[in-house]
């Protein structure tokens, strides 16, 4: 009889528990008021007394109720507060989640994010998801998207595998951005299949023409594999840490690297890399473990 009570009462704290974090990860951390993460970052070849604060936002995926435009608004205001140089967009401002109840329009999040204010300016990538919502641009192979649309409405430039120089204090620095990896997907050459993105690192890198430090938005991390020592540092969202983090690891992660390259600074070949956890949801309405956040960048 003991022994039965005992198992009675561990299966019951069991399914509590389970019903709790079930609520926590639906209604709770998803919404929650973004945390603030910060790296330091020091590459070699950096410019000795040029410090820089990068803002980086990303994967919002705007929609009711879990992403509205006010909440946008909120978030942006957050972002303007925390003093940096520049501020990042890392795509996927559009939203394919089954589970919600309202679609915010680009021209509305665009609103949001015209308030972003930063003394070296907003910069902005797309992602996959951008595309996958606008099946006009993604049937056509190319742009330019609702979001492109969007950004050029409020005064935001979109890099699709460009490269601009920037400078603060009188050192010299390169920002570059590429297109999506994934999206638009087309037929191959070779009639194989399907094969898919438009970015093009190396035509990229060719635009850069002095001997400054080059930093990458790439809104897939998987790039970073291929990315040359001349960058210093990659900054990436797309895996949203895998949306479900346990001890520090993602069960699914929307890469091809797994958990290599899912959340947080990993430095190879003295290349660094930081991938955000991102903002928003996608495919279900669950963050555990991985909640919202705005990621903070000081380099030098």
């Amino acid at each position: 009889m003991v022994a039965r009570r005992g198992f009675l009462k561990m299966l019951g704290g069991l399914l509590i528990a389970g019903f709790g974090t079930g609520a926590y990860a639906v209604g709770i951390e998803p919404l929650s008021r973004p945390r603030v993460t910060r790296y330091g970052v020091n590459p070699t070849g950096w410019p000795q007394g040029l410090k820089l604060r990068i803002v980086a936002l990303a994967d919002f995926h705007a929609c009711e109720p879990w992403m509205p435009a006010r909440r946008i608004a909120a978030i942006c205001d957050q972002a303007n507060a925390l003093g940096g140089d520049m501020i990042v967009l890392l795509g996927d401002y559009m939203n394919s989640m089954r589970f919600n109840i309202g679609y915010v329009e680009p021209a509305n999040w665009a609103k949001a994010f015209a308030r972003l204010q930063a003394p070296l300016g907003v910069h902005a990538i797309l992602g996959n998801h951008d595309w996958l919502n606008d099946p006009v641009a993604r049937a056509a192979g190319h742009g330019p998207t609702l979001a492109h649309a969007a950004f050029a409405s409020v005064g935001i430039p979109v890099y699709d595998n460009r490269a601009v120089r920037l400078t603060k204090n009188g050192h010299g620095f390169w920002l570059a951005g590429l297109a999506d990896q994934l999206e638009p997907r087309q037929p191959a050459a070779d009639g194989s299949g399907l094969v898919g993105g438009l970015d093009d690192l190396p035509a990229t890198m060719a635009q850069i023409d002095d001997h400054g430090p080059v930093i990458l938005m790439a809104h897939e991390p998987d790039i970073f594999v291929d990315v040359p020592k001349r960058v210093c540092l990659t900054i990436s969202g797309h895996t949203h840490g895998g949306q479900v983090r346990i001890f520090g690891y993602s069960p699914l992660v929307p890469s091809r690297f797994g958990n290599r390259y899912a959340y947080g600074h990993g430095v190879e070949d003295d290349r660094h890399l930081v991938v955000s956890a991102g903002l928003g949801l996608s495919n279900l309405p669950i963050r555990l473990g991985a909640p919202p956040e705005i990621v903070i960048i000081d380099v030098g």
